[in-house]
């Protein structure tokens, strides 16, 4: 626990956990052993629904000891442990969701420990109607309070004492009730002096009350003996329940855990993100709790290596801070405020901070000797994120940077990844060609003259010192000095890294903005198509559904005519006809798309894939259904869609070029088979033409046809439910 809190420290997250914690019932250290991935399905499950805040509870585990010890708890101890079983029967009886409703359903109190609960009232007394003397005692305890009371102001208005009373009131002094009077108050009244104030004056208890109090003395103690016995014989039930009592506050200290942050991160509107499997950090919209108003961080590490170089006074040790603290949270599954559906953070056994001057007189260790300890321990340990602060520090940089580079390197190798700051340029030239490091500038204003803490990735940044050095009040011929000694060579360089910098700082906003033009181009596209398919299937839904009236009606017509013929009515009917075939949507004229074999095509609203080919025709195979269809009424689609295959052999059926289907299959006269196939052919064209309710009629004759069709619309993948329709025995009702 206290590297944990040495992590906390270096990483400015003391205020923050102590926040934290305001928000636990009782004191803990913030981390929850076990498996997080486990604790995160119930806190996001607590996250959904209001819930009892658990009770203030101290600490139990030296009451538990003693009762390992067979000691007599008192009252309010064993009220702890009440306290504890009374919250989880509250969970127990609200509805919570999955799996935090099955774990607390589990939790059974014992009925001894609910015997004992029933004694005790909410202030944590033992209930004096349980105990019927008890009650009698606590009766005649508070009428004797009221005698004394009532005796004490009668006294304060006799008078034979007025002249010697100092005020009115009744004092307590050392829990006793007392008057203030003067001197030589012994003329007027009898009493025991308990005590004197800051003006001479005397507080006493006068005589006539002291019957009263030994009167409630005695009472005292006969309450106090009645509550000693039940505290023993509750004392020996609980002991014989230690087992359990350990659980239910392991229980009740993991809850704490969940309640508490589920509290903190509603109070301050943050949010969780579950550690993954793989290494790097890719933060979005991040702030440290640290920071006031922060700049919300976005980026993406997912190097072992982070070099982050640039403007002084620029954020970068806000940034190494920000990036393993990032870490720390996630890793004890602490809320932050972040993006959680773009933050990814991956999961490291260590996190170290080598952040201090770690510099002592005491020990006689130079800040570098300091560093090099510091370094040594990480080659005893593997899977860490460890963040460095100003690397070089305390020596020479050229040589620093020579070492640094082969103990990264070394280091590397036991999958310990590294965030790096530093002010120099000679580590970062020596890096940059390393496709394991991920290089980011801290940018700086130069018209403004200050740092923006906003941050580059892929590039080097200069630190500004002579800027920073006359922004904080160092005179300008002192700097310009500086600057001619610094050499006008190494400024160009600076200028040109700078410039390098500054541009792909604003190509890159370039390109943001043109990929969010580009995003908006193509959401509205896929907008129209999605517009122009729905009004397509639309019309063709329309269509089919006046086609089948109007096959209904010449039906109904050629009927009609049958029984009484007439020339005229027969030539208005075929030249309905020709106006139905003139009323079919013509195709669009489109440049024809050659289809292949295996390809992925829309058939209406159905996504198919191209089975085989023949010159006009396709056999496609949809939802476990294979059809042929004209190939003028497919269209391709941009990228292939691997279709399930079906898990039962289906009927192979050729669709009708009308693409055109009925409502009501008669199979009146047809042999088993022919009737099958049939209807096979039949619930296919009506799959495809979205249909989800046809009629079958099959007649009633021997009843062997109907049989026959109900054993297979039995097996049928695509019947939902099927029936006889009522009143007509001779037809079937299919739902698909």
């Amino acid at each position: 626990m206290q590297e944990s809190r040495a992590i906390e420290s270096k990483l400015d997250l003391v205020e923050y956990i102590e926040k934290f914690k305001s928000f636990l019932s009782r004191p803990k250290s913030p981390v929850m052993g076990g498996d997080i991935y486990q604790h995160y399905k119930f806190v996001k499950a607590l996250e959904g629904v209001e819930f009892a805040t658990p009770p203030q509870i101290p600490p139990v585990e030296e009451l538990i000891i003693k009762l390992q010890k067979q000691a007599v708890l008192r009252v309010d101890e064993i009220f702890n442990f009440i306290q504890i079983t009374r919250f989880f029967n509250k969970l127990k009886a609200s509805t919570l969701p999955s799996p935090l409703g099955e774990w607390i359903g589990d939790i059974n109190i014992p009925d001894d420990i609910s015997y004992i609960s029933e004694y005790f009232t909410d202030d944590g007394d033992i209930n004096p109607q349980k105990e019927p003397k008890l009650y009698d005692i606590s009766q005649a305890i508070k009428q004797n309070k009221g005698a004394i009371k009532d005796t004490l102001l009668s006294l304060t208005r006799s008078q034979k004492l007025k002249d010697y009373l100092v005020d009115t009131q009744i004092h307590l002094i050392n829990g006793e009730e007392a008057l203030l009077v003067r001197g030589g108050f012994s003329n007027a009244i009898k009493a025991t002096v308990v005590g004197r104030s800051s003006a001479g004056f005397f507080y006493v208890i006068p005589d006539s009350i002291s019957k009263l109090k030994s009167k409630e003395s005695e009472l005292l103690s006969q309450k106090e003996a009645i509550i000693y016995r039940y505290c023993k014989e509750f004392s020996a039930i609980l002991h014989k329940w230690i087992k359990f009592l350990k659980f239910i506050d392991k229980a009740y200290d993991r809850f704490d855990h969940y309640q508490a942050r589920v509290n903190f991160a509603r109070y301050s509107d943050m949010h969780f993100v579950l550690p993954t499997s793989q290494y790097g950090v890719v933060l979005e919209e991040f702030a440290h709790p640290a920071i006031d108003r922060p700049k919300p961080i976005s980026i993406s590490l997912t190097k072992p290596i982070t070099l982050i170089t640039g403007v002084n006074a620029g954020g970068k040790t806000m940034l190494l801070k920000s990036i393993l603290a990032s870490v720390y949270m996630s890793k004890y599954l602490l809320p932050m405020k972040c993006n959680p559906n773009k933050t990814k953070i991956g999961r490291y056994k260590y996190i170290e901070a080598i952040i201090d001057d770690p510099q002592s007189v005491k020990n006689d260790i130079s800040t570098f000797a300091g560093r090099m300890v510091e370094f040594s321990k990480l080659f005893k340990i593997k899977n860490a994120l460890v963040g460095v602060d100003e690397i070089e520090l305390g020596t020479d940089a050229d040589e620093a940077a020579s070492l640094f580079r082969v103990l990264l390197d070394n280091l590397k190798s036991r999958d310990i990844h590294f965030v790096v700051t530093t002010h120099h340029k000679r580590l970062a030239s020596l890096m940059a060609g390393d496709e394991s490091v991920e290089l980011i500038a801290a940018i700086y204003d130069e018209q403004k003259q200050t740092p923006t803490y906003t941050f580059l990735q892929g590039s080097i940044g200069k630190s500004y010192a002579f800027e920073t050095a006359q922004r904080y009040g160092i005179p300008v011929p002192v700097v310009t000095k500086a600057k001619e000694l610094y050499g006008e060579d190494k400024e160009k360089l600076n200028e040109l890294i700078e410039r390098s910098t500054q541009l792909e700082s604003q190509m890159r906003e370039k390109i943001a903005q043109i990929n969010k033009e580009k995003e908006k181009l193509n959401k509205k596209t896929r907008e129209l198509e999605e517009l122009k398919e729905k009004m397509q299937e639309e019309q063709r839904k329309r269509l089919i559904t006046l086609e089948n009236r109007y096959n209904a009606a010449t039906k109904r017509a050629l009927k009609a005519l049958k029984e009484a013929e007439n020339p005229n009515a027969r030539r208005l009917l075929n030249e309905a006809h020709k106006f139905k075939q003139n009323a079919k949507p013509k195709e669009e004229n489109k440049n024809e798309h050659i289809f292949k074999v295996g390809e992925s095509v829309k058939y209406h609203s159905q996504t198919a894939q191209i089975v085989s080919l023949k010159s006009k025709e396709a056999m496609i195979e949809t939802n476990g259904i294979k059809v042929r269809v004209p190939l003028n009424q497919l269209k391709p689609i941009t990228q292939n869609i691997k279709l399930p295959k079906p898990k039962k052999i289906v009927t192979n059926v050729n669709v009708d070029k009308s693409s055109s289907v009925g409502v009501s299959l008669k199979l009146l006269g047809y042999r088993v088979d022919e009737a099958l196939d049939e209807l096979d052919d039949f619930i296919a064209r009506a799959l495809l033409h979205g249909l989800s309710e046809v009629e079958v009629i099959h007649g009633t004759g021997t009843g062997a046809l109907a049989r026959a069709i109900s054993e297979h619309l039995k097996k049928h993948p695509k019947v939902q439910s099927f029936g006889r329709v009522k009143g007509n025995m001779g037809a079937t009702v299919v739902k698909l």
